[in-house]
C-alpha cells in the first residue's frame, strides 16, 4: 500500500492542481459544482455510486458510497468550497516552491480530496475491503458555516460508528480532537432621527444605544473558560449631522460546550431586553450554528486508534485543539466518535499564503487508508 501510495504523489498533484485552479468560493455555485464534477467522475471510475444532492443557491452536494458497500460504519466529510472570491485562482494559481505547494484553498481542503480519493484506490489496490465500508460526504458550504448541508451531514452520520473529517493537519501535524462550537447574533436597535444642530433633544440615538449594548456584550468574555464575544461589525446612522435612528451590530460567540451556550443565550436576550437610553428599541436575533466538538471518551477512543496506526507506519501523531470552527462538530455532537485533521499538513489557510507540506500526502494518505482499514477490521 505505501508504494502504491508513494508512486502516485505525482498524480495526487495533478489533481490539486486542477481543483486549485478552480475558483470555488462558497457563494460562486458553478465553479463549485465544477470541482463535485471532476470529482464524481474520478469516484465513478473506481466503482463508486455518487449521489448529487442538487442545491438551488450553493453548490450540488455529493454523497458517495461503493457499488457493494451494504451498511458502511464509517463517515468522511470533506468540503469542496473555499472562502476566496472569484478571480483568485488566475490571479494566483497552484505553484510549488521547494517542498512546498501553494494556492487558494491548497490546504482548506483541495489537497484533502486528493489524499482522500487516493487513500481508497490504494485500499483497492492492496484488495482490502475497507472502502465498502465508508460514505463520503463532499458538501460545498462549510466555509460559511454549512447551512445547506449540516442537515444532510447529520443524517448520513446516523447509525455510523466513526466520522473521519479532512480539514488539514495543524502545521505542526497534529490532528484536531476538539473544536470550539460558535454562533452569530444581531443586534437591531432602533432609534428617532432628529437634526443635531437643531433639535437635537428630539432625537433618540440608536447608535448611542448601541454603545451601551456593545459594552455589555464585550462583559461576557472569559477567555480562561473559552468564552469569546466579539462585536466584529456595526452599522448605523444616516448622516453625520443627525441624530441616528437605526443601528445594528454583528456579534460572534464562540464556545467550549453546550452550557456556556446557553448561558450566553440567556445573557444576551437578557442584555437586549432593556434600554439604557429612553425612546430607543432593541431586537435580537441568531443562534448557535455549530456545536462545539468536545474531546469525549468516544472522541478519544478513536483518536487512540489513529495513534495506534500511526505508530506502526513510523509517524508520531499528536492532537490539539482549535478554536475554528468545521462540520466535526456536528457528527461528534450527534454521538459518532469523530476525529478532525486528517488531511495533509498545510498552514496560512485562507490566506495569500496558504500551503500544504508535499512529503505530507503520501504520509497522510496512508494513514488515512491504514485508519479506514483497521475500523473495518
Amino acid at each position: 500500500m505505501e508504494v502504491f501510495i508513494q508512486s502516485r504523489q505525482g498524480e495526487m498533484l495533478e489533481l490539486i492542481e486542477r481543483l486549485v485552479n478552480i475558483d470555488s468560493g462558497s457563494h460562486n455555485k458553478e465553479g463549485v459544482d465544477r470541482v463535485g464534477s471532476i470529482l464524481k467522475e474520478e469516484y465513478e471510475r473506481l466503482g463508486f455510486l455518487v449521489q448529487v444532492d442538487e442545491q438551488e443557491k450553493y453548490g450540488n452536494n455529493l454523497i458517495i458510497r461503493h457499488k457493494n458497500a451494504i451498511d458502511p460504519k464509517i463517515i468522511l466529510v470533506a468540503h469542496m468550497d473555499t472562502v476566496f472570491p472569484d478571480g483568485t485562482a488566475a490571479k494566483r494559481p497552484f505553484r510549488i516552491e521547494g517542498n512546498r505547494a501553494l494556492g487558494p484553498g491548497v490546504a482548506d481542503m483541495k489537497s484533502s480530496q486528493a489524499e482522500l480519493l487516493y487513500a481508497l484506490k490504494a485500499l483497492i489496490a492492496s484488495g482490502t475491503k475497507g472502502y465498502e465500508n465508508v460514505l463520503i460526504v463532499l458538501n460545498t458550504d462549510e466555509e460559511i458555516g454549512s447551512p445547506a448541508s449540516k442537515k444532510l451531514i447529520i443524517g448520513q452520520a446516523a447509525g455510523k460508528e466513526y466520522a473521519l473529517i479532512m480539514e488539514p493537519a495543524r502545521k505542526d501535524g497534529s490532528l484536531v480532537s476538539s473544536r470550539r462550537g460558535g454562533g452569530r447574533y444581531k443586534v437591531i436597535v432602533k432609534g428617532r432621527a432628529a437634526h443635531s444642530g437643531i433639535e437635537p433633544e428630539k432625537g433618540r440615538s440608536a447608535i448611542e444605544e448601541l454603545a451601551h449594548k456593545i459594552i455589555q456584550l464585550h462583559e461576557l468574555n472569559d477567555y480562561e473558560k473559552g468564552i469569546s464575544v466579539n462585536v466584529g461589525l456595526i452599522e448605523g446612522g444616516s448622516a453625520v449631522n443627525t441624530v441616528s435612528p437605526s443601528a445594528v451590530a454583528h456579534v460572534d460567540i464562540r464556545i467550549t460546550d453546550m452550557e456556556q451556550a446557553r448561558f450566553l443565550q440567556e445573557k444576551i436576550e437578557e442584555i437586549c431586553s432593556h434600554t439604557d437610553v429612553p425612546g430607543t428599541r432593541v431586537e435580537v436575533k441568531g443562534r448557535i450554528s455549530r456545536p462545539p466538538m468536545e474531546k469525549n471518551e468516544q472522541n478519544e477512543s478513536l483518536l487512540h486508534v489513529i495513534q495506534e496506526v500511526g505508530k506502526e507506519i513510523g509517524l508520531d501523531v499528536s492532537d490539539t485543539a482549535t478554536g475554528g470552527g468545521s462540520d466535526a462538530s456536528f457528527t461528534s455532537a450527534n454521538g459518532v466518535a469523530t476525529v478532525d485533521g486528517l488531511g495533509p499538513v498545510g498552514g496560512n489557510a485562507h490566506s495569500e499564503n496558504e500551503y500544504v507540506e508535499i512529503p505530507t500526502l503520501a504520509e497522510r494518505t496512508l494513514l488515512l487508508a491504514k485508519t479506514i482499514q483497521r475500523l473495518s477490521e
